[in-house]
């Protein structure tokens, strides 16, 4: 299958979702920025709101590109166990870099929401 750009993959992605059309309170997530087309296309078919879910590697401090972990919207945090053990790295490190990079989550939620509260999530079935 050949897509035509990413909001012809949302709107075919929604097709395959159209089961939740309708449903009160669904919101639609999207990856800034690539994945916010996609994801405006399927919240536009299936009559849901849309908002951002913001993710941040936490890079090894001269090494940037080697991931030691993530952060998230919702001050969600992943460690990269094999990463950090294998490095050796001092316990304080991981967290003064995620600490900085969630400073950079809470501003970008902000460029991308305004003055909007975060919509209150939970997974539904």
């Amino acid at each position: 299958m050949r897509l035509s750009n990413r909001t012809d993959a949302g709107r075919r992605l929604a097709l395959r979702l159209r089961k939740h059309a309708g449903m009160e309170d669904l919101v639609v997530l999207g990856l800034p920025r690539g994945g916010v087309p996609v994801a405006s296309a399927v919240a536009e078919q299936l009559g849901a709101s849309l908002d951002t879910f913001v993710v941040r590697k936490v890079g090894v401090p001269g090494h940037e590109e080697l991931a030691m972990g993530a952060v998230a919207s919702g001050d969600v945090t992943v460690r990269n166990k094999g990463v950090l053990q294998g490095l050796g790295l001092p316990f304080g490190v991981f967290e003064a870099c995620a600490e900085e990079e969630l400073r950079e989550v809470e501003r970008r939620e902000r460029l991308y929401r305004g003055r909007r509260p975060a919509p209150k999530l939970h997974v539904g079935t």
